[in-house]
């Protein structure tokens, strides 16, 4: 039940050894289905695996649930109208959302950058969450909370921090964010996306919503039952996208500079937006030593400093990250039981920081 490929080969014989790495590397992880990928510069090695029976769809072809690791195209498409002029990174999503209407003084500091990079002092999710999705948190706990609670919850909030002070994890903000960017546009979220960087970046198999039958990735409990496939309610922006591993990789080459003359003309306002989620712009815990960009975790490894981010849902996980000084990719994707533990994160994060 292994399927590996492997396209371009490079002249030096990255391919095979990239080949053989990643069938030592799906070893490590019990999954019913997983796919390891790497690129260097273009040149790409797929690794296809799993426990489960494969399906009549390859599995580097099926589309898998990204969760958070959905919040570097939340990045990419901010920073992109932030290059167009659109928007700014210092403009009040208040202001932008409910011009005029009586907030709390915090919520009325917070900015586009606060809410993306964590920095906005709200909580992880509204407090007004829970009690509707704890009764269903195995199933849909997401569904039930629709975008303009959303909106409102964050209209009524009192952040914990002052913005800009404190870095706590936020899918609450993020989900602002988009609400925000929709506004200010006056674009649909997922209109909004495709137009600025699916589109571009020929992303065509990544989206917002479920895709036909037969072409979705499953994840299945504990008991081998499936699990639905995912609602994300009104928090779209931090963690809605889909996408198959091979369009993952056409994402990350995005960043990394790659495939080279053979790839498509980068718009101008595109390509500095890809330059700027790369660059670090905060640090935070014990002595400062977790860098981050506007929308990726940022590591150091013995091969220069990796930009990563993962995601899970409750029957799929994702891992993306890319190497700028070396033009290394790895995304990484699997269906998993519900509640198991597993190496999947670990797996993926050695392929990026270990490979030389």
């Amino acid at each position: 039940m292994t399927d590996t490929t492997a396209a371009p080969v490079t002249a030096t014989g990255e391919g095979p050894a990239d080949a053989r790495l990643l069938a030592a590397a799906a070893r490590a992880v019990d999954a019913p289905d997983l796919v390891l990928a790497v690129s260097r510069r273009g040149a790409r090695t797929v690794h296809a695996d799993g426990s489960a029976e494969p399906g009549p769809v390859g599995r580097e072809r099926l589309v898998y649930e990204l969760g958070s690791a959905s919040k570097p195209f939340a990045g990419l498409l901010l920073a992109r109208l932030v290059a167009q002029g659109r928007v700014r990174y210092t403009d009040r999503a208040a202001d932008l959302l409910a011009p005029g209407l009586p907030v709390h003084p915090a919520v009325r500091r917070i900015t586009l950058r606060h809410l993306l990079t964590h920095t906005s002092g709200l909580p992880g999710l509204p407090a007004d969450f829970y009690p509707q999705a704890v009764p269903r948190w195995s199933t849909d706990p997401y569904g039930g909370y629709p975008a303009d609670r959303v909106v409102r919850a964050f209209l009524r909030a009192r952040p914990r921090h002052r913005p800009g002070t404190r870095w706590h994890y936020s899918n609450f903000a993020v989900s602002v964010l988009g609400h925000t960017l929709a506004a200010a546009t006056g674009t649909p979220w997922e209109v909004l996306l495709h137009q600025q960087v699916l589109a571009p970046l020929h992303l065509d198999a990544t989206r917002m919503r479920p895709g036909p039958a037969g072409t979705e990735a499953v994840g299945h409990r504990r008991d081998g039952t499936p699990v639905p496939a995912l609602d994300t309610g009104g928090f779209t922006a931090a963690g809605a996208v889909r996408a198959s591993p091979l369009d993952l990789l056409t994402f990350l080459e995005a960043h990394t500079g790659g495939p080279g003359d053979a790839g498509p003309p980068v718009d101008p306002t595109l390509a500095a937006a890809l330059a700027e989620v790369a660059r670090p712009v905060l640090r935070r815990g014990w002595r400062h030593a977790h860098t981050h960009t506007l929308t990726w975790f940022r590591h150091p490894s013995p091969y220069g400093p990796v930009l990563f981010h993962a995601g899970a849902t409750l029957g799929q996980q994702a891992f993306l990250g890319f190497r700028p000084d070396t033009g290394l990719a790895v995304a990484a994707t699997a269906t998993r039981r519900v509640h198991r533990t597993d190496t999947f994160v670990a797996t993926a994060y050695a392929l990026l920081t270990e490979t030389p």
